[in-house]
């Protein structure tokens, strides 16, 4: 297939960009550097560098022509768009609409998103949360993914095949461990750096963390498949964070005591995704069990961190 991947260079989507083109398809990545991985970028993808919503990434989609979408590009996680909700949910939507209308203008028929199963929900009436349960999100954040889902459904009613993916809490390496989203990668480098992990709360929320390569897995089977509508991607098990903090300490060989701090506003108590249909209709089911994903996660964080030193010293003689 000829693919279009919005965010291809960000955390998920430069490993998801990696498996298509080695499952040998086409794949065009759009990214305004905004928010990059830093990882090398595949010489043989074809790629531009603009925000997703311009007429310039209007073009490219007229000219690519592409059998699939997958829209990854974001801006922002719970805490910023707490902050300026109005900012958030404007410019972000403004832009996914966008850029839908033009993949949609340039042919394709096959949108795929990427929507949040943690923040949509809200606190879930029943675990693990299933796709039939009403939206009830307790964030600027959430209400933004919910209308993204929305609109997409009225590409589906003029002829487009389309589906959002309701992710977990998705981690793995290459996240950025230096905003205010993820609660892994975040302790990863504050504990590689000899810092004390920061826990917001008492610890004891709950999330269904899911691996980065369990997700481009299911964004694979997602874009080559033909469910329509709303997935749960997710692993079908809760951990707390302090949970997985402590697995993350044991990593390291961290032994202090985590920093805390009053909890975020917006955050949810407690959630986990029920993965019946993504298991039914495109056949995925995560097979990284957190700790194995945990362990891969630090030894990343770790080389990523030595990396850092050794240039710091390179750049000093």
């Amino acid at each position: 297939m000829r693919v279009v991947v919005s965010g291809g260079e960000g955390f998920i989507g430069s490993h998801t960009v990696e498996r298509l083109a080695g499952l040998g398809h086409t794949v065009l990545v759009v990214d305004d550097q905004s928010h990059p991985c830093l990882h090398p970028s595949l010489p043989a993808v074809e790629q531009i560098t603009a925000d997703e919503a311009s007429s310039e990434v209007a073009d490219a989609l007229a000219s690519f022509r592409p059998d699939a979408v997958l829209h990854l590009a974001a801006k922002g996680g719970v805490a910023q768009a707490m902050r300026d909700p109005a900012l958030h949910i404007g410019a972000v939507l403004a832009h996914t609409v966008q850029f839908l209308e033009n993949a949609f203008a340039a042919g394709c028929r096959n949108l795929v998103i990427a929507s949040s199963g943690g923040a949509a929900y809200g606190d879930p009436v029943v675990l693990p949360a299933h796709e039939q349960l009403t939206p009830a999100p307790r964030s600027a954040y959430g209400a933004e993914k919910c209308c993204e889902e929305l609109y997409l459904s009225t590409l589906g009613v003029r002829g487009a095949r389309t589906l959002a993916l309701r992710y977990g809490n998705v981690y793995g390496p290459r996240q950025d461990g230096t905003g205010e989203a993820g609660v892994v990668a975040i302790a990863a480098t504050r504990m590689a750096e000899g810092e004390p992990p920061v826990i917001y709360g008492d610890g004891m929320t709950t999330r269904d963390f899911v691996y980065v390569e369990d997700v481009v897995t299911a964004n694979v089977a997602a874009l080559t498949g033909n469910l329509s509508g709303a997935v749960n991607i997710g692993t079908g098990v809760e951990h707390s964070v302090r949970d997985i903090v402590g697995l993350l300490a044991q990593e390291f060989g961290f032994d202090g005591e985590p920093e805390f701090r009053a909890a975020r506003e917006g955050e949810v108590r407690r959630v986990c995704l029920d993965t019946g249909l993504a298991s039914e209709k495109l056949q995925f089911r995560a097979v990284m069990a957190v700790e194995n994903g945990i362990r891969k996660t630090a030894q990343y964080f770790r080389m990523d961190q030595e990396q850092k030193r050794v240039a710091t010293l390179e750049s000093m003689k």
